[in-house]
């Protein structure tokens, strides 16, 4: 193999500045020092090479810049610049405070707005508002454009960012403009409260019609799922409907738990990654029986499509509502040194049928949308079309 003789001291200058982990580390180490010089591979001198420009710019920086850098800030960017440069906004490093933001999210309760955000055409898109938080009382919807915070601009490329921005102190104020079509650019002023996230919520509806509401899968969402489906059972409910508007999905095996409970022997879904390799989630033989509907929207996405994309799939039940967000990417959230981390895309997935609905979207079987005057307010199942639709099709089952 081709050898080349590279400056240790830009090696390790290499290594410092874009905080590599340990493996990149062991790569070196074990290399002989040869008159001053460290012998390294063909691979490794290309590796050093690519990055020459990373070193170049923090030596100018260095003997430059008119004030002291703080090489830890100057560290973060250029990780933070790597990670960008894949060009995926849901591919991002976390420092310390981000990355505690999600494990606390993931637990269920934050301080902040209330609004799960998204990405589309480089903005940041409000996926859906939480349910009794201060951004849903405020009026914002499914489908605005997150143009600003507290007057600075946000994009989709600093999504984290943007999000960290909303959160801070219950009681603190933030600023929000956001583009909604056709009303044009409108401002909101919010007050930040402790957002508890209760995932799930059920009833049962026009005597023996059972309801369940699931507005994310974070880790309590399956369990809670399943108590609330026992409890309807026992009330002898008929037909069932999952409400999955405006769910922005969470996590990948509180959304396969659920499936399984629900449908029969199968594939849920199943994931490839960069390598090919497919892995696959299964339910059982034991099935609901008993005619099932599901409502969605544009603001359901990932766990909440791929439930949907089963259910579909397995012809288990029916869809009615509008089309789904699209969102057939798969993260999984790698924990670095000094408590910060890395969120990264490894794979995609697709429904039971093959389909990956990334950037598509699921058309449910029954197109209806609710009337724009019923989407700023919450309604009563009466008054909501979709229920309304969905206990005529339990009727007829």
């Amino acid at each position: 193999m081709d050898k080349r003789q590279v400056s240790v001291k830009r090696v390790i200058a290499l290594i410092i500045i874009t905080n590599l982990i340990t493996a990149s580390l062991l790569i070196f180490a074990p290399i002989p020092f040869i008159g001053g010089k460290k012998l390294v591979s063909n691979e490794e001198y290309q590796f050093v090479k690519k990055f020459n420009k990373l070193i170049s710019i923090k030596t100018i920086l260095e003997k430059k810049y008119v004030d002291k850098i703080d090489e830890d800030k100057l560290v973060e960017g250029a990780v933070r610049g790597m990670v960008d440069g894949i060009g995926d906004p849901y591919t991002v490093f976390l420092n310390q405070k981000e990355f505690e933001e999600l494990l606390t999210h993931t637990r269920g309760s934050y301080a902040g707005v209330g609004l799960y955000v998204g990405e589309k055409d480089g903005k940041i898109i409000v996926v859906a508002p939480i349910e009794d938080t201060p951004a849903y009382r405020a009026g914002i919807q499914s489908g605005d454009y997150i143009l600003k915070v507290n007057d600075q601009d946000v994009s989709a490329k600093e999504m984290d960012k943007a999000v960290s921005m909303m959160k801070g102190k219950e009681g603190t104020k933030v600023k929000l403009t956001i583009y909604r079509e056709g009303k044009g650019t409108l401002e909101f002023e919010l007050t930040r409260a402790i957002i508890t996230i209760k995932t799930v919520k059920s009833d049962v509806i026009e005597n023996d019609i059972g309801y369940i509401r699931i507005t994310t899968f974070d880790e309590h969402t399956a369990d809670a799922f399943n108590k609330a489906l026992d409890n309807l059972l026992s009330k002898g409910i008929k037909g069932l409907i999952i409400d999955l508007r405006d769910n922005p999905g969470g996590l990948l095996d509180q959304c396969t738990q659920i499936a399984d409970r629900i449908l029969g022997e199968g594939t849920i879904v199943y994931t490839i990654d960069n390598q090919g390799k497919r892995e696959e989630w299964k339910s059982d033989s034991n099935k609901l029986n008993i005619p099932l509907v599901l409502l969605v929207n544009e603001g359901s996405a990932s766990a909440s499509e791929i439930l949907s994309g089963a259910v579909r799939d397995f012809k288990a039940g029916t869809l009615i509502g509008t089309k789904t967000f699209g969102k057939g990417l798969v993260q999984e959230i790698i924990s670095l040194p000094n408590k910060e981390g890395l969120k990264v895309t490894i794979a995609r997935y697709y429904t039971p049928s093959g389909e990956c609905i990334q950037g598509k979207g699921i058309e449910p079987h029954i197109k209806l949308d609710l009337p724009q005057k019923d989407k700023i307010k919450e309604l009563s199942y009466k008054e909501d079309i979709q229920i309304q639709k969905a206990i005529e099709v339990l009727r007829n089952k």
